[in-house]
């Protein structure tokens, strides 16, 4: 009996931190950015480090150290047209600062990975397949909560049906969450891309959000972005205990 106590005991000892954190999470995220055309290089940066800087944000590491398992897994995905998304951070575990400071920093030095069209429906779908490989090293994640975060300045304008991609995520049990940026200096011929009928947040609230608790923030400009995605992100990682069913929607 002792020398099997002492043989558990130095199993314990023995096992890679990794797989001794990731017994769970309360979130699995991941985080869908559009880098299409109609996003210039300035703009891109801006929302590049937004990401990066929302992943280090106070706010962010207070909401999940308030968790139940004190974890969340995000991924990182950018994307513009139906053929075009680039896994750019894959599922990372994020408990505290030194966590999120890797994940921005990996962000920060990828390459920016397209400039093509814009297919929503192709990065939820993209997104969606992502979710059977959310995982720390070997160990699976029993995460309680699956979300998709759509951050974009314009329509869908290729790929499958936009609602159809939407309501297939939801029925897989995935909330989808946008963040609608408004372009108010597009690039010559993106105006109608960037501003259609009855307005980009309008849009997307019909057509790209949906699920439990689903919501949508509208940022006035790309300066804005950090503020904004550090806020979007303490509330999915707040609700994520326990969705109401009902959507809702905030401005910035």
């Amino acid at each position: 009996m002792r020398f099997a106590l002492v043989s558990v005991a130095a199993l314990v000892v023995l096992l890679p931190i990794g797989t001794a954190r990731a017994a769970g999470v309360d979130l699995e995220i991941v985080l869908a950015a559009d880098v299409s055309r109609s996003i210039d290089d300035g703009e891109f940066e801006l929302q590049r480090k937004g990401y990066a800087a929302a992943l280090t944000d106070p706010r962010v590491l207070k909401a999940i150290q308030a968790t139940r398992n004190g974890a969340i897994g995000v991924c990182f995905v950018e994307w513009s047209g139906e053929d075009d998304q680039e896994v750019v951070l894959d599922w990372t575990l994020i408990r505290d600062e030194e966590d999120g400071a890797a994940a921005a920093a990996a962000i920060l030095k990828a390459p920016r990975s397209f400039t093509g069209r814009t297919s929503i429906s192709a990065a939820i779908e993209f997104a969606k397949a992502r979710f059977s490989k959310a995982q720390f090293g070997k160990a699976k994640w029993p995460g309680a909560r699956r979300i998709i975060d759509i951050s974009g300045d314009g329509t869908s304008n290729s790929g499958p049906a936009l609602t159809d991609a939407r309501d297939q995520a939801v029925a897989a049990g995935i909330t989808v969450n946008g963040l609608a940026i408004i372009n108010e200096q597009p690039n010559s011929g993106y105006s109608a891309h960037t501003h259609p009928p009855g307005g980009l947040p309008n849009y997307y609230r019909q057509n790209v959000i949906g699920g439990p608790s689903a919501f949508l923030i509208v940022v006035k400009n790309f300066n804005s972005f950090a503020d904004a995605m550090a806020n979007k992100l303490t509330k999915e990682i707040d609700v994520a205990g326990g969705a109401t069913g009902r959507q809702a929607s905030a401005r910035r």
